[in-house]
């Protein structure tokens, strides 16, 4: 068996995995503390727009990449521009999802000791103090470190299995799992008292509260949240079979990530408002105001559990994609036992390099790079600097080097509809998509905003 054996074996099973891949710590976790520290509804509504006209263009031109080679991120763009540079996109996306993966773990591995914690019921109704929790937790060398070698060591298995038995299987699992959740959480956020503030203050525009720092942290968080720019989502749709529609499965991923988007909001804003609590409470929302609020209601222990199991599940399915990226850039021509191989190595190698993210909340906090702690330095490279880099790359590159006539052989193939698309699609890519990521990448340096 080579890479090329691998398959998906339904569109549904690749719909399952390539949301699983975008709906992570950026919907679940990122989006609600942004969108209550800038305006609610209007930040929303901006993120919506922002998705549909700069991510759905970057994620259908990953697909067109993948599914016309049928070839991993690092061979996929050689093959179509030989003896060029463009194919250090391809590894310019590897590498970034490598150091992702590093400290993506570390957030996971939280969530995991959390998880561990209320099974164990020692959080709600223990007299926690749930902000002086999160110090010690992200402080702690040993839960840090079991949290972290936990969350990789399952991302390992899954990868190791291969596409179709590990991360299609699990994938079709989880990702139900998590909407099942969400709806469970929903009902009962909003049967709270005063629920409906929490539900007005996400869904109803106020632009009086939407600076123009939040306009730009809606067009951010709209690229980042459907993992585009380090060519995730050419190696998946590479295992995609030529007959299946690409705008289609587009349209599918974008809308399930703006659907779990929704969902999160409707499941956290209405528990926070119930609660009395400010929604501008950060980073710290899911493992600090959230505990709170959960303390507070009857069988709070329970819907603690279940969210904190959600958002085990969303991280888990992200990471899947991270390592899978990685894993099938390297020779598989032994089959199975190679790509076990590479797993292990890589997993392993993640585990070590991301060491020292997880100490720099404590034994490593002295340690400062360009102002910033070890863990917030290799986020703000690989998200800030990083992923638009490869994300303006890819989509100069398939807006002004790929051939027009397969561009329309990709998005007619499994469609009757392509045609309608390509224009709108070729003027976003060549005029609106990179003209927005540079205007995010200047912000995130420092440079406007």
């Amino acid at each position: 068996m080579n890479r090329q054996a691998e398959k998906w074996t339904s569109k549904v099973g690749f719909i399952m995995a390539a949301a699983g891949s975008a709906i992570g710590i950026g919907a679940i976790w990122k989006l609600p503390y942004i969108a209550g520290t800038n305006g609610g509804g209007a930040f929303f509504l901006l993120f919506i727009l922002f998705t549909l006209l700069i991510g759905l263009p970057l994620l259908l031109a990953e697909f067109v990449i993948g599914r016309s080679t049928q070839k991993t991120a690092v061979e996929a763009y050689e093959a179509l521009a030989p003896k060029s540079g463009w194919k250090w996109i391809g590894r310019l996306g590897v590498f970034t999802s490598f150091m992702i993966l590093c400290f993506y773990s570390v957030v996971g591995g939280w969530t995991l000791v959390y998880l561990f914690r209320s099974l164990m019921g020692q959080l709600v109704g223990a007299g926690v103090d749930y902000s002086k929790l999160f110090d010690q937790t992200i402080a702690n060398p040993t839960a840090s470190l079991i949290g972290q070698c936990s969350f990789i060591l399952i991302t390992i298995l899954v990868v190791a299995k291969g596409v179709q038995k590990g991360i299609e299987t699990v994938s079709k699992f989880l990702l139900p799992g998590l909407f099942l959740l969400f709806v469970v959480l929903i009902i009962r956020s909003l049967t709270l008292q005063d629920a409906m503030k929490g539900v007005e203050f996400f869904l109803r525009p106020d632009f009086s509260k939407l600076t123009s720092e939040g306009i730009l942290f809606a067009l951010g968080q709209s690229f980042f949240a459907i993992s585009v720019g380090i060519s995730i989502m050419v190696t998946y749709s590479s295992y995609l079979d030529r007959k299946e529609s690409l705008p289609r499965s587009a349209f599918t991923v974008v809308g399930l990530n703006l659907l779990v988007s929704l969902l999160a909001g409707l499941a956290i804003f209405p528990a926070i408002f119930s609660a009395g609590l400010e929604p501008t409470a950060g980073p710290g929302l899911l493992f600090i105001a959230l505990p709170s609020v959960f303390e507070h209601i009857p069988f709070g222990g329970l819907f603690l559990t279940a969210f904190l199991a959600l958002f085990a599940f969303a991280t888990l399915t992200s990471s899947f994609s991270l390592l899978e990226n990685i894993v099938a850039s390297f020779p598989m021509s032994e089959g199975h036992a190679q790509r076990k191989r590479w797993s292990w190595m890589i997993g392993g190698a993640s585990f070590a390099l991301g060491v020292p993210a997880a100490l720099s909340f404590g034994v490593l906090d002295h340690v400062t790079i360009a102002g910033k702690n070890i863990f917030d330095f290799m986020d703000f490279t690989a998200c800030n600097v990083l992923m638009p880099i490869g994300a303006l790359l890819i989509s100069l590159f398939v807006a002004h080097r790929l051939e027009r006539s397969v561009l329309i052989d990709q998005l007619h193939n499994g469609s009757s509809s392509g045609s309608r698309w390509f224009t709108l699609w070729i003027f976003l890519l060549k005029y609106v998509v990179p003209v927005a990521i540079i205007i995010v990448f200047l912000n995130a340096i420092g440079i406007v905003g």
